[in-house]
């Protein structure tokens, strides 16, 4: 593997550039198709999600992009680079963050850093320079000399993460970094990925849990059986497809005694949940409602459109483990 200092052709600095470039991804498995002309791009610096139920092709998408797959169809390009045909010096500018923890167990964090350091090209004091700062952003300075096998599920995780930044990556992706980790693990990592994507890495997030999406993620693409149902930034798919509605709870009402012009009204806890395309008009009647009957209104409020509702109109269906 040739000196990490002889591909600097690859240094991304415009925040429009377009870092990668993926069009018409195809992929099977015997009969079974696992992606189906998967399509998006990405710019430096932005921070993408792919969410979807275990087994909708994100994890197939994320091998792909890395080379560890080879596609049936389709391209990815990284920085105008085609990755299959360039997979050497494309590798050293992605850093991977597999969905099942890769690391040797009987070896210390700094000796596993060491190894995967060499594997994408760090060597000598640039690679020793490298562990000590991966170790402090991870949290894990004081554990440098200890075994991985003495490690809880989400330190482990953590040493993942930094051996996949020892290299610099321009691109991070991060398949399900959170599954069956502790909450101070978790915070910590979603620390990190928001320092580095400020610090214009552009990140891949791939997961089934809605609220790391929105918590991570200014663009979003919904993933269900090998297809990309939905794509965009999370606001513009928030208002296109998020549920408009209101949360009305009445003391001692069992159910709603007017016609509110509503599109759908469900029960939801002691209250109901009023679907409608106009939140303004609805809330007025509402009031008026409540001024002329004497209603005893407990809670009153606009429900913020979600992820949820939006994965749920695109697919049909709720997100599945």
């Amino acid at each position: 593997m040739e000196p990490l200092q002889a591909v600097k052709d690859f240094a991304v600095t415009d925040k429009d550039e377009t870092v990668l470039e993926v069009s018409g991804l195809r992929k099977m498995y015997g009969k079974q198709m696992a992606l189906q002309d998967v399509t998006f791009s990405l710019r430096a610096g932005q921070s993408f999600g792919f969410l979807g139920p275990n087994g909708a092709g994100k994890s197939t998408t994320m091998k792909i992009l890395t080379g560890i797959v080879k596609a049936d169809g389709g391209q990815v390009k990284l920085l105008g680079r085609d990755v299959t045909n360039d997979t050497g010096a494309v590798a050293r500018y992605i850093g991977y963050v597999p969905q099942d923890i890769t690391l040797y167990e009987k070896l210390s964090a700094v000796d596993n850093l060491q190894f995967f350091g060499e594997a994408y090209g760090v060597r000598g004091a640039e690679l020793k320079r490298r562990i000590g700062e991966v170790l402090e952003q991870t949290g894990l300075s004081d554990r440098a000399g200890d075994e991985v096998h003495t490690f809880s599920g989400g330190m482990k995780r953590r040493i993942n993460i930094a051996a996949a930044l020892l290299h610099r990556p321009r691109l991070l992706i991060l398949d399900e970094p959170t599954v069956g980790i502790d909450p101070q693990s978790r915070n910590h990592i979603f620390a990190m990925i928001r320092e580095l994507n400020n610090e214009g890495v552009t990140i891949i997030y791939s997961t089934h849990y809605m609220e790391e999406v929105e918590a991570l993620c200014d663009e979003v693409a919904i993933m269900d059986r090998g297809m990309v149902k939905a794509i965009g930034p999370l606001g513009q798919l928030l208002e296109r497809y998020g549920r408009q509605a209101i949360y009305v709870e009445v003391a001692g009402m069992k159910e709603l005694p007017v016609d509110l012009g509503v599109q759908r009204v469900s029960k939801e806890g002691s209250g109901w949940i009023l679907e409608t395309a106009d939140v303004g008009a609805v809330m007025q009647r509402l009031l008026r409602a409540a001024s002329e009957h004497r209603w005893d209104v407990k809670q009153l409020e606009v429900v913020r459109p979600s992820l949820e509702n939006v994965f749920l109109t695109v697919t049909g269906t709720a997100l599945r483990d």
